[in-house]
């Protein structure tokens, strides 16, 4: 299109009555230059000077179709911008579609949603405030429990409610959303319905969890009130969320609106294990697992509602022996953060995995990662200032390296012998275990902005979680 991009406006008066907008959250620079070898960002729309004086231009504006082609916006979206200079295209949601027989612009998204979109350096240290502070206590989970109005409203469960709630849901579903006819039995036999907190408790407790779990909750308000909270925190005592941490009350001052929700994604993001519990059109719950994945394939429970009815619809008839190996057995078949082939309606946004990676043996040329990566490395490394950046690690695997950018590698390879004693400062070392590591079936790489850091330093965590998490998951002496 040749286009120039005006920063994008949040709509976000609608539910979380918050005008903070992109610049209140976003690191607006950070955006703009992490973009600019791509596309050409601009704060606002500017002036054009016609006879010599200043005038603003007037977007025209379009709904673009859900899931449009790229070829919409290269004909009908362009056409309207060359007549009227500027377009505004709302709403934008799901607006482009995921699949795009281009693989370069699969990942620009990755860029986009994993390197330019930066929280604003107030929101981040907030988050990592709340993430020590969890930390200094050992392992936690976090769990995004999707049991707002608006989510329940558009998913049409209403039978478990009392007549005065399902009056104001209903409502709410009226005055936003499309007119559909939705009968509860079925919707909950397909798993179209949210799963209430005490079934995510119960599905924990199936796998092993016990109340000694420390969970982070990132929810809004609960529709319903306490008592669909009460069973789960029978079952899992030692909740907290982003108000709950600082008894002080210093950070729950801070955290309101779209401020709160960026802190609950980065301690989603940072958890040692994420478990979402409406991942079908939640947009934060889809956006971190695909994060999580883009970063090491963290760990992350999903559980499969649609297997899972049953069971419950079992359980709440009255037959309750075997639930537990019920619930495990379908849990086994679900995939813990691992590499996997996307299969539809599994989102992009969940799962970049092949195309936001690069591959050591790809088929597709396409897809292969950089001529003399090794060189790329080693001068990359030479190139290193020490500073305070972050650190992120990971296991990878099926031969692959997270795709870098387009400008610059920032992934390091390492092959499994020698790991803990290997420090990034060495850079023969470097050149060594990239060369070696070209026949290994699983890669281990960690992600950084320029701190050289020791591997000895950053297994403890990664390995002790995942043993955990091995001793937490009892197997089914049926499955």
């Amino acid at each position: 299109m040749n286009a120039t991009l005006v920063l994008p406006e949040l709509d976000a008066n609608s539910f979380w009555h918050d005008d903070s907008g992109f610049h209140g959250v976003y690191d607006v620079e950070h955006f703009i230059k992490s973009l600019r070898y791509d596309v050409n960002i601009v704060e606002s729309i500017p002036e054009i000077h016609k006879n010599g004086k200043p005038k603003k231009i007037k977007p025209f504006q379009i709904r673009p179709p859900r899931d449009a082609p790229v070829s919409w916006y290269t004909t009908e979206a362009l056409k309207k911008m060359k007549e009227h200079g500027a377009i505004y295209l709302t709403p934008f949601s799901h607006r482009l579609a995921e699949e795009i027989d281009n693989p370069e612009y699969q990942r620009l998204r990755c860029r986009v949603n994993y390197h330019a979109l930066r929280f604003k350096p107030h929101i981040m240290e907030l988050s990592d405030a709340i993430v020590k502070r969890l930390r200094a206590q050992g392992h936690f989970m976090a769990i995004h429990l999707r049991f707002e109005m608006d989510m329940l409203a558009f998913a049409g469960c209403f039978d478990i409610f009392t007549p005065a709630e399902q009056k104001i849901l209903k409502k709410y579903r009226e005055e936003n959303f499309a007119p559909k006819k939705l009968v509860y039995d079925e919707r909950r036999a397909i798993g179209k319905c949210p799963l209430t907190p005490e079934e995510v408790g119960l599905i924990l407790r199936a796998m092993g969890f016990d109340n000694s779990t420390r969970i982070y909750l990132a929810a809004g308000e609960l529709f319903g009130g306490d008592r669909f909270m009460k069973p789960f925190r029978a079952l899992f005592p030692r909740l907290e969320n982003h108000n709950t941490v600082d008894s002080t009350g210093e950070l729950a001052k801070n955290t309101n609106g779209l401020v709160g929700s960026a802190v609950d994604y980065m301690v989603c993001l940072l958890a040692d294990i994420f478990m979402p519990t409406y991942d079908g059109p939640s947009n934060f719950a889809n956006n971190l697992l695909g994060h999580r994945l883009y970063y090491g394939f963290r760990t992350n429970i999903r559980p499969d509602r649609k297997a899972l009815a049953p069971v419950f619809i079992e359980r709440e008839k009255g037959r309750t022996a075997g639930f537990e190996d019920a619930v495990r057995r379908v849990m086994q078949k679900t995939n813990f953060g691992g590499p996997h082939k996307r299969v539809s309606p599994e989102s992009f946004y969940t799962n970049s995995w092949p195309e936001c990676f690069c591959q050591m043996s790809a088929a597709n040329p396409a897809d292969e990662c950089p001529d003399k990566v090794v060189e790329i490395l080693e001068s990359q490394l030479m190139a290193q200032r020490v500073d305070n950046s972050n650190v992120e690690f990971g296991v990878m695997g099926s031969n692959s390296l997270p795709l870098p950018s387009r400008h610059r590698l920032r992934s390091y390879c390492y092959e499994e012998k020698g790991l803990a004693a290997t420090s990034l400062t060495d850079r023969t070392e470097v050149r060594e275990l990239a060369v070696s590591q070209q026949d290994q079936p699983t890669l281990y790489f960690f992600y950084e902005e320029s701190k050289p850091v020791s591997i000895r330093d950053l297994l403890p965590r990664q390995w002790q979680l995942l043993s955990w998490f091995v001793e937490k998951l009892p197997h089914s002496t049926e499955a």
